[in-house]
């Protein structure tokens, strides 16, 4: 997959969406251009079905940049967004120092928790570094997740970055295009929006209808 470089002005914005099919309202095509082009999280509210997760996938089409989707629901968790240990092949590796007679607990201790150990999970995988350019991280539903998890989000929307305790914290070389969804089952917490340019997604009125059913 070829990367390509982000649309120059909203315009080309427009243009860059027509072209994967999905015609917007150039309001909508001007906060994706300034997320874009200031490297910050969008978010975009609206009812279900009205073309907020499709963004995503349209961006990541045409930019040529891997789309990394985070879906949400209750009771998601760290271990299950962002990263958890392998402990059987750490409970291995202990079994295995021990035999060997190594009992420096400082140095096994650093070995066990090394990245050889780490499953990444999407979150930690929307920070790493990708040769066809930043992915696209497309969180999908937060309003389906708990406001625990919505609070841990605020570092990696504010300095695209993960803290692991046991590892140290992982920065993004370069920040990934972030698109987060809600239907608006409940609130967002103020705190999680000031991180993000915000946009409402409606229905499409009429004439954009007419026109997304003439395209096909």
């Amino acid at each position: 997959m070829t990367a390509a470089a982000p649309p120059a002005s909203v315009d080309a914005t427009l243009e860059l969406l027509t072209s994967r099919g999905y015609l917007a309202e150039r309001s909508l095509a001007t906060v994706v251009f300034l997320a874009l082009r200031m490297g910050r999280p969008l978010f975009l509210e609206g009812e279900a079905g009205v073309g907020k997760t499709e963004i995503a996938k349209v961006l990541s089409a045409a930019l040529g940049r891997r789309l990394i989707r985070l879906q949400c629901y209750e009771g998601l968790d760290v271990a299950s967004a962002v990263y958890e240990w392998n402990s059987s092949a750490q409970m291995i590796a202990i079994r295995l120092a021990e035999a060997a007679g190594d009992t420096d607990r400082d140095q096994l201790s650093s070995d066990i928790f090394s990245e050889r150990f780490l499953i990444k999970r999407p979150l930690l995988q929307a920070l790493e570094p990708d040769t066809a350019g930043a992915p696209v991280l497309l969180i999908d539903e937060l309003d389906r997740a708990d406001e625990a998890f919505e609070a841990y989000l605020l570092e990696v929307l504010s300095d695209f970055q993960v803290t692991i305790p046991e590892f140290g914290t992982i920065k993004a070389p370069a920040p990934p295009i972030v698109i987060v969804t809600s239907n608006r089952t409940r609130e967002i917490h103020d705190a999680l929006k000031r991180r993000c340019l915000y946009h409402w997604v409606d229905y499409p009125n009429a004439q954009r209808a007419l026109a997304t059913v003439t395209s096909r």
